[in-house]
């Protein structure tokens, strides 16, 4: 029996167990329906493996079938954690949990399915009455002294997607021990018979304008300039949800900021799973933003802000010298985050001596720039925000965070949530032009006035698609080559360090071989070289793809912008073809 077939056996009687009646009647019809498909494909991709309750819960296609988004699978995962918190916290009259959830298809089905099961086992819900953005979600298990909570939401997936995100007390995304812990309990969830469907609607109570208004509070407390807010109050800016969660509550910090000329975009503040204006709701991608800078051009704006559909992330577009609009990537926006808070924290007498920052290791390397210059103690951790929570939580009652920020558009500018926030992030970086308009300056000159400063960068991600089984076999292979055959040199530099956190070990150029201090292994490569370009791979966590980091250095001389970006575009072209993509 070939590969194919014997797969093909194991699959269709993996999917003929979900034609018995413990599963609902449309479940077991669209089984049936791919069970008589000729073409089996869509029946293998359902069914060929279960889908994952990994580290940062659950990610998928929703429809029927062991490796798709569905109430089973969502239920599996909550039954699950239940299991986990109930043994955890045994000591405790009564657990409780928060639910959040976004605008996508099922999104508040999956919610309120979790919600009756949480109460199915004797849990405490608390329910959002209606889609809120995750770092509200990670606010609210504080604020409320949850010991966990969950978020219906894919982030900037594609419309077919949903996802999981389970959090701890402490508002962040899981982390060892209790990921692998919440795991082997999910596991365990073999068939729908052992989740408890039937809520207590006695221990369901349902959340929302309440806790905007103290998350709202919390998040004025942010603002560091409110003279230069009341200067500029009339700051043009046009904003928008891309359909999602930030379309009620971010125009309304940014009014309780003092910004009273907000501009929406109408056609995407529809709230809509289906994002009918954009091919993918990413604030990364340049389409997503292209009708907010149409109606930027129309009233002739300051600041374009948008929020991806979970309102954790910030998207950027400002004017360049030349009037023209261009989007501001998730480097420059920590950047420009961190170098405002900084530079005002020095300016207002603030500093302690006790403060500190955090990025991601493939996030631009001028923030260490920045924190050296500044004596600032800078940490770097791995991709994913529960990293930044984790050293906020270690540093809790020790020392003062002031600001942490990752290359994919996501910052955290204070600890009392412990994700990142487009709700915080959206009304800073609205006060941060104020302050620039007030100075004389537009943010497009601050840009520069950072990589004068402290060096200039440029930065491209590629990102190389590898969809299904056979893409998930040679996503796989290309990390082992890589590792297995190390580049000598990236771009006609050669490389002096390369780190391999699969290992914890880095080796440098005359062969040393040290240790690398992270809390646990990942499968992350990243090479250094002479010129200082540095270069980052990994699989991604949440999407099928391979994702390649490339960092160029450069001079930035004061308006010679695009012979910088021009001279920094060569070397990422050389350093692609170094690299085969």
């Amino acid at each position: 029996m070939s590969n194919n077939e014997e797969l093909l056996k194991q699959v269709t009687a993996k999917a003929e167990k979900w034609l018995t009646p413990a599963y609902d009647a449309d479940t077991r019809a669209d089984v049936r329906r791919m069970l008589d498909a000729e073409d089996k494909t869509e029946l293998i991709e359902s069914f060929y493996k279960d889908l994952e309750f990994g580290t940062g819960g659950l990610r998928g296609i929703m429809g029927a079938g062991s490796n798709r988004m569905n109430i089973y699978t969502v239920g599996a995962a909550t039954q699950g954690l239940c299991n986990y918190l109930n043994k955890q916290f045994t000591s405790l009259k009564q657990i409780s949990v928060a639910i959040g959830y976004d605008c996508r298809n099922n999104s508040r089905k999956f919610s309120e399915i979790s919600a009756n099961i949480f109460s199915g086992n004797n849990i405490k819900v608390y329910l959002f009455d209606d889609l809120r953005p995750t770092p509200e979600l990670s606010f609210a298990i504080r604020h409320l002294g949850c010991q966990s909570g969950i978020n219906i939401t894919a982030s900037h997936n594609p419309k077919e997607y949903n996802g999981y995100k389970a959090y701890w007390d402490d508002g962040a995304q899981v982390l060892a021990p209790h990921d692998t812990g919440i795991i082997k309990e999910v596991e365990k969830v073999a068939d729908p018979s052992q989740i408890k469907f039937k809520g207590n609607p006695e221990l369901i109570q349902i959340i929302g304008a309440d806790i905007d208004k103290e998350y709202l509070d919390a998040v004025h407390t942010v603002s560091i300039n409110p003279d230069a807010i009341k200067r500029q109050h009339d700051l043009k800016i046009v904003y928008t949800p891309i359909h999602g969660t930030g379309v009620r509550i971010i125009p309304a910090s940014l009014k309780l900021w003092g910004f009273d000329n907000v501009t929406t975009v109408p056609e995407q503040m529809v709230i809509s799973g289906d994002f009918p204006t954009v091919v993918s709701p990413n604030p990364e991608e340049p389409a997503a933003l292209s009708l907010a800078i149409e109606k930027a051009k129309e009233i002739d704006a300051d600041l374009v802000e948008a929020s991806d559909p979970d309102a954790d992330r910030i998207g950027l577009a400002i004017k360049n010298d030349k009037g023209e609009w261009i989007l501001v990537n998730g480097n420059q926006t920590c950047l420009l985050f961190l170098y405002y808070i900084i530079t005002n924290y020095k300016a207002n007498k603030l500093v302690k001596g006790n403060e500190y920052i955090v990025k991601t290791i493939v996030t631009t390397e001028v923030i260490r720039k920045i924190a050296e210059k500044n004596n600032l103690e800078m940490m770097d951790v791995y991709t994913g925000f529960k990293w930044i929570a984790r050293e906020i939580l270690l540093a809790e009652g020790k020392k003062k965070y002031i600001g942490g920020g990752e290359e994919s558009y996501g910052f955290l500018a204070e600890d009392f949530c412990r994700d990142k926030d487009s709700v915080s992030a959206c009304s800073l970086m609205a006060e941060i032009a104020a302050w620039a308009k007030d100075n004389g300056k537009t943010l497009f000159e601050l840009i520069q006035e950072i990589y004068i400063t402290y060096g200039f960068s440029k930065e491209k991600g590629v990102s190389v698609v590898k969809k299904g089984k056979s893409g998930a076999e040679e996503i796989k292979q290309m990390m082992t080559n890589f590792r297995n055959s190390p580049l000598k040199e990236i771009g006609g530099s050669p490389v002096v360090l390369w780190k391999d956190y699969q290992t914890l070990k880095q080796t440098d150029a005359q062969g040393n071989v040290t240790d690398l201090v992270m809390p646990e292994t990942s499968n992350v490569l990243q090479y250094f070289t002479a010129d200082e370009t540095k270069v980052s791979v990994r699989p991604s966590g949440t999407e099928p793809k391979i994702k390649f980091y490339i960092e160029v250095k450069g001079t930035l001389v004061p308006g010679k912008w695009d012979a910088a970006n021009a001279a920094a575009d060569v070397k990422i072209e050389a350093v692609k073809k170094s690299l085969g993509i």
